[in-house]
């Protein structure tokens, strides 16, 4: 199936923007994607026709808002072939997510000397909460290194592996250099060790299918909003077993079977993980992003993405001085690149004049940069509503930096 772009794009009202008189060409996704106005009309309408809270009410629109929060639950359980629905638990976004985890699995599993394993190319959110829990548990954080390609050196983590190595929590992809990782291998080896996995499928969800269950995955976290669904939404997937096991991260409303000054006992799944009253609009419009997804097709996504990448890819190697910044053989649609010795926040503010939005900066990934030698980068993340002729004006607007600055 090959996908009418046009048709797309006029479901984002934002891509008619206009920014300092020049037409919108917006290259940021991977920091956050835009949102087609049927998720705009779903949040919207939640709150104009059955704004509620969920669950216990006996109420009309506490069922009703109940009903469409756990679609929602359904939708996402389907789009990730969760075995389960309840193995689906809501958050405020990935770094929630791993906040959980972190803290629920560092409380039931994690002992002092156990091992954690991450990469050199992980978002700081999937960096922090392991030193914190770390340092809380006395636990260690080892790290597999990457090439200079961008690539994870799989030797390496062979070696890391070890009879500590409790958890491994890695990135499906990187939004720094978009290198996409061999994930399955990872969770082969893993797997054949005894330590159990956490993919982060932040920056994959949207461009590539991720299924649960072929996967073998333990645990996998993302974000609603990079996946054209609201702001502070999220997921966290867990095996039904290891979700029992675990205690809860945080205590209120929802997660509770009872509760007495004595004793508190915790509620079933998804719910013993879901404490307060959850974005419920924000869950619901992420249902309706995950249906806008999977009605285009993550395979047809991929395929104009890719093609997207590769385009734009071959544009920016003519530019006098490009220096592409991750050149992995596996990737998705990121570029990241710095041009001659101009300072990236310089030449990301000529840009955003000639109405072509793009990310400056270190992205949340502070060790890849120091990996690098280099301060940061300009990155370009490519979505399903970007077209050549916006790539075009990308590359014409870095020519013309580049000239300036001789």
């Amino acid at each position: 199936m090959s996908l009418n772009i046009d048709k797309i794009r006029e479901q984002f009202p934002i891509l008619k923007s206009e920014i300092y008189g020049k037409p919108l060409a917006y290259f940021d996704n991977a920091a956050t994607t835009h949102k087609p106005q049927r998720v705009i009309n779903r949040v919207n309408e939640v709150y104009e026709t059955i704004n509620s809270n969920i669950h216990r009410g006996v109420h009309y629109l506490s069922n009703q808002a109940t009903l469409a929060y756990e679609e929602a639950r359904n939708k996402t359980q389907a789009f990730i072939n969760a075995k389960n629905s309840y193995e689906v638990i809501f958050t405020s976004g990935a770094t929630a997510a791993i906040n959980l985890l972190a803290n629920s699995f560092g409380d039931t599993y994690i002992n002092e000397g156990d091992e954690i394993l991450i990469s050199t190319m992980e978002h700081h959110s999937n960096i922090v909460p392991w030193q914190m829990m770390c340092k809380r548990k006395k636990a260690i954080l080892k790290v597999i290194p990457i090439n200079n390609d961008g690539d994870l050196v799989l030797e390496e983590f062979e070696k890391l592996l070890s009879p500590k190595t409790k958890l491994v929590a890695v990135t499906c992809v990187s939004n720094a250099l978009g290198t996409v990782n061999p994930y399955e291998e990872i969770i082969v080896k893993a797997h054949a060790n005894n330590s159990l996995v956490m993919l982060d499928a932040s920056q994959a969800v949207q461009h590539l299918k991720v299924d649960v269950q072929e996967l073998d995955t333990d645990f996998l976290v993302f974000s609603g909003h990079k996946i054209y669904g609201p702001t502070g939404t999220g997921v966290f997937y867990g095996k039904e077993k290891f979700l029992n096991e675990m205690e809860p991260w945080q205590g209120g409303g929802e997660m509770i079977k009872t509760v007495t000054f004595e004793e508190t006992s915790y509620n079933e799944l998804p719910f013993k993980f879901e404490a307060g009253t959850p974005n419920i609009a924000g869950a619901i419009g992420l249902g309706e992003a995950i249906d806008f997804v999977s009605e285009l097709g993550v395979e047809n996504i991929a395929a104009y993405e890719e093609d997207l990448l590769q385009y734009a890819t071959d544009k920016f190697n003519t530019i006098d001085g490009m220096r592409i910044i991750g050149t992995a053989q596996k990737k998705a649609s990121v570029i990241s690149f710095l041009v001659k010795d101009i300072h990236p926040f310089d030449m990301g503010t000529m840009l955003d004049k000639m109405g072509l939005a793009v990310r400056t900066g270190h992205h949340c990934a502070q060790p890849i940069m120091a990996f690098y030698k280099i301060p940061g980068t300009l990155r370009a993340s490519f979505a399903v509503y970007n077209t050549k002729e916006e790539i075009d004006r990308l590359v014409e607007g870095i020519s013309k930096i580049a000239a300036l600055f001789g």
